[in-house]
């Protein structure tokens, strides 16, 4: 019988390894070259293979030296996304989890809530709605608009009832719409009327498609479809309401089933799709989950790209705490005011907007004053030697400089996060000193459902990227300067 291509590539590996001939647990150590501050442990482990060729070790994370983590410790009975959703209702049902500033007539005002079990209902709704139409289990489902709630319900929805999302960039244009429509044989399309128009225009391009949703859109202003087209278009509120007359039982797919095919934006050449599992995600958020920690009265802000497998990741760990997830406008250049509407305790972020931060504060300081610059540099200094130093700061540097500064992502800010591309050690110490709470960076990619490693919460060192993920596989360093690593496992 011929082997599955997992197992062939599984085979690949071994062919690259060596294994000691003595028991391999007695040979496990700790990595004491990094992250010496973890009670002495290390951030990583060596294992007994070694590569035929060459003389590095082979590293896995301290937290699970001796296997890949692929369920949340204390909930193991969660397989698949859907899994993670039904716990978050179940656990957190009356708890808020979907906000949003946008009214229905387009202005903007305080955030507006909806709880979990909202979500449900609506998730329900929606799934329902796509079986209404006739589509079946497995079809891929096309996401055509940014972060807003109805973007999580449907994804949530595909989750339920066993289809397949397909983020589609609104940034790459319509060519590589119509690659990534064609290629992953799309069937509906969810989008908004700033989208609609560019869609009917190459609909004869996208013969796969069956449905449009419009999210956002009004029925009356709905264009009509000719029988020949095939192809039917309806708002998202009318899909509701097919649904909720309709409600179906859910379809539950296994670890093993396709969650989402998350293409990467083609650099170079045409879009590549990343099909990853629900037991990919699943591993790798619960692999990430044993070094951080949300709650129920966190509050997320939601404004990197859905496409991206970095905040996709990010919503899959926000739903199996309980966190409330509030979007932004859909403007970057207004996240500063979102930010202070709704006063966040989680922001994720990319280095280019922390460098941007960054070179804001250092700008006013410099134009503040002579009196105003020797203050912060007193607040500045005072505060690093004594996180250097592992004491806790004076809170009188806070009350006197680094509150005001806080107040600019709304003064509630205690996990900060940064990824895709490396930060500068600079930029990291001055997040760390200025805004306070754990700041961790991490590395990761769309192949691997997005963590690889990630800095522990009590690590003041600076720039590297942290312990291997404890899902996701073992580490082989290409050489002791360069932070590139040979990602060979994953659970």
């Amino acid at each position: 019988m011929d082997s599955t291509p997992a197992q062939r590539r599984l085979q690949a590996i071994h062919g690259h390894l060596t294994t000691a001939a003595v028991d391999s647990e007695s040979l496990l150590r700790p990595n004491l070259t990094a992250g010496e501050f973890v009670s002495e442990q290390g951030y990583s482990v060596v294992l007994p293979e070694k590569l035929q060729t060459g003389k590095w070790n082979v590293y896995r994370s301290a937290r699970s030296p001796l296997k890949l983590v692929s369920r949340f410790p204390d909930h193991p009975e969660i397989g698949t996304l859907h899994d993670n959703f039904v716990h978050a209702v179940d656990t957190f049902r009356d708890y808020k989890y979907l906000g949003t500033r946008i009214r229905v007539d387009g202005t903007v005002g305080e955030y507006k809530w909806m709880t979990y079990g909202e979500a449900s209902t609506a998730r329900s709704a929606i799934g329902s709605g796509l079986i209404y139409h006739g589509i079946p289990k497995g079809a891929c489902i096309g996401l055509y608009f940014i972060n807003r709630p109805e973007w999580l319900i449907v994804d949530h929805a595909c989750s339920a009832y066993s289809y397949i999302s397909v983020p589609l960039y609104d940034t790459l244009g319509p060519d590589a719409v119509k690659y990534i429509v064609n290629h992953a044989v799309v069937q509906v399309i969810f989008c908004v009327p700033e989208t609609l128009n560019s869609l009917l225009s190459f609909l004869a391009d996208i013969p796969t498609v069956r449905l449009i949703v419009v999210v956002g859109g009004i029925d009356d202003q709905i264009p009509s479809l000719p029988s020949s087209t095939g192809v039917k278009v309806v708002t998202y509120s009318k899909l509701l309401s097919q649904g909720r007359s309709s409600l179906q039982p859910f379809f539950p797919p296994e670890p093993e089933d396709v969650a989402t095919i998350c293409y990467t934006s083609g650099t170079t050449g045409t879009p590549k799709g990343a099909v990853l599992t629900h037991g990919n995600l699943i591993a790798n958020i619960a692999g990430a989950s044993m070094a951080i920690k949300f709650y129920p009265s966190d509050v997320y802000i939601s404004y990197l790209p859905l496409a991206h497998i970095y905040e996709r990741a990010n919503q899959v760990m926000t739903v199996y705490f309980g966190v409330a997830v509030g979007f932004y406008q859909g403007d970057n250049l207004k996240l500063m005011d979102d930010m202070t509407a709704l006063r966040p305790t989680i922001f994720c972020s990319v280095p280019r907007l922390y460098n941007r931060i960054y070179a804001g504060i250092t700008n006013a300081v410099k134009t503040s004053g002579v009196l105003r610059e020797r203050l912060f540099n007193a607040a500045y200094n005072a505060k690093k030697q004594a996180l250097l130093s592992g004491k806790n700061p004076s809170p009188m540097w806070d009350r006197l400089v680094f509150n005001k500064i806080k107040a600019k992502l709304g003064g509630r800010v205690r996990f900060m996060a940064s990824g895709a591309s490396p930060l500068s050690p600079d930029v990291m110490e001055f997040l760390r000193i200025c805004f306070g709470g754990e700041i961790s960076e991490g590395y990761g990619m769309t192949e691997t459902s997005c963590v690889i490693s990630s800095m522990d919460g009590d690590d003041n060192l600076s720039g590297h990227v942290g312990s291997p993920n404890p899902a996701c596989g073992e580490l082989l360093p290409i050489d002791s300067v360069s932070l590139t690593h040979l990602f060979i496992g994953i659970s």
